[in-house]
């Protein structure tokens, strides 16, 4: 296991953690693209749950690398389905926020090759 693969991993944790706990909690950056996006209210709890299982997978990862590989591939395609819906939305400033959060599972996928 490299520096590298362990540094991307908890960095992708925390970040995915961190976008998680801003939809749970609705900042209101957040919560103000969301309803911008045209996201159903509804899906926002499952939204915050499913990057925040991503981040505690990435963790776990570096216990057991199948869990780790399955939660980066997991993130990166929630972020790639967050710039889809972005793009839908004509929001094009706002793209490279999801690729900036996708950038760390992408490396922690890569370097666990």
């Amino acid at each position: 296991m490299s520096t590298a693969y362990v540094v991307a991993t908890v960095l992708g944790a925390v970040m995915a953690g961190f976008s998680a706990g801003a939809v749970y909690f609705r900042a209101e950056w957040v919560v103000k693209s969301l309803a911008g996006y045209g996201v159903p209210r509804s899906w926002w709890p499952w939204l915050a749950a499913a990057k925040a299982a991503g981040a505690v997978g990435l963790l776990a990862g570096l216990a057991v690398p199948a869990i780790g590989i399955a939660a980066a591939i997991g993130l990166v395609l929630y972020f790639t389905g967050a710039i889809v819906t972005i793009l839908r939305a004509r929001s094009f400033s706002h793209v490279p926020i999801p690729l900036l959060y996708a950038a760390p599972a992408l490396a922690s996928l890569v370097l666990a090759a």
